[in-house]
């Protein structure tokens, strides 16, 4: 099954972003197809390099990143990051900064679009 995720909230203040990476994980060891993530609203956070969490807390920035190493499409919505301050200097290595377009069409190539956050 080909699966698109959008992640609508912030790393830290809820638990979307982590079941969004969690579920992520576990559906490519299951063997399904991820078309991509899509970071929108208060989900562009995610995408951040500048956040330094306590070397006791999961680095949720690094996490999305190493995914993105291994092959899965991250994008960060281009009007959501420019009104919370991230630009391409910001982002996470191994995401791009797109438009909503991009959504849609992972939208239109998955059999799924799974969100999480509100």
């Amino acid at each position: 099954m080909k699966i698109a995720i959008l992640v609508l909230d912030g790393p830290y203040n809820h638990e979307a972003s982590d079941t969004a990476y969690n579920f992520t994980k576990a559906a490519i060891e299951k063997g399904h197809e991820i078309e991509g993530v899509f970071f929108y609203n208060d989900g562009v956070i995610n995408a951040a390099k500048l956040m330094e969490p306590p070397s006791d807390d999961r680095n949720i920035a690094k996490r999305w990143s190493e995914l993105g190493g291994s092959g899965v499409k991250l994008t960060v919505c281009i009007a959501a990051a420019k009104r919370r301050g991230i630009n391409d200097d910001v982002v996470i290595d191994n995401a791009k900064i797109a438009g909503l377009g991009q959504l849609v069409e992972m939208a239109v190539a998955a059999d799924r679009l799974i969100t999480f956050g509100d």
